[in-house]
């Protein structure tokens, strides 16, 4: 087990993250455990069966990853996730009401034009 402090993650959070690689790192905050960084790989995780779909989703669903990033760490194409994440009942695009309401104006003139 390793140890970093606040000031010594927050100053060089690369090396924390290099040791959280080799083994379970404890953060301590005035000599009080705060936190445990483990290294994803280390552990396996992300091997286990539906664990790269859930934490893409998640990261995508707060905003976390793009859509083709979310897609690639799930293993998945970008129209096989965008049907995941449909079906989850999160959206794929989220537009603000003023946004939306510009698109389908342009929409509008689109189809009169047409």
């Amino acid at each position: 087990m390793e140890t970093v402090n606040v000031s010594g993650l927050k100053n060089n959070p690369s090396e924390a993250l290099r040791l959280a690689h080799r083994d379970v790192v404890v953060v301590m905050n005035r000599n009080v455990p705060d936190a445990v960084m483990v290294g994803i790989d280390a552990l396996g995780v992300l091997d286990a069966k539906g664990v790269r779909p859930a934490l893409a989703t998640a990261l995508f669903r707060d905003g976390n990853l793009s859509l083709a990033r979310a897609a690639h760490l799930a293993g998945m194409s970008v129209s096989e996730f965008v049907s995941h994440v449909s079906r989850l009942g999160i959206p794929v695009i989220t537009l603000a009401g003023a946004e939306a309401n510009r698109d389908m104006d342009t929409l509008d003139e689109w189809l009169a034009s047409s």
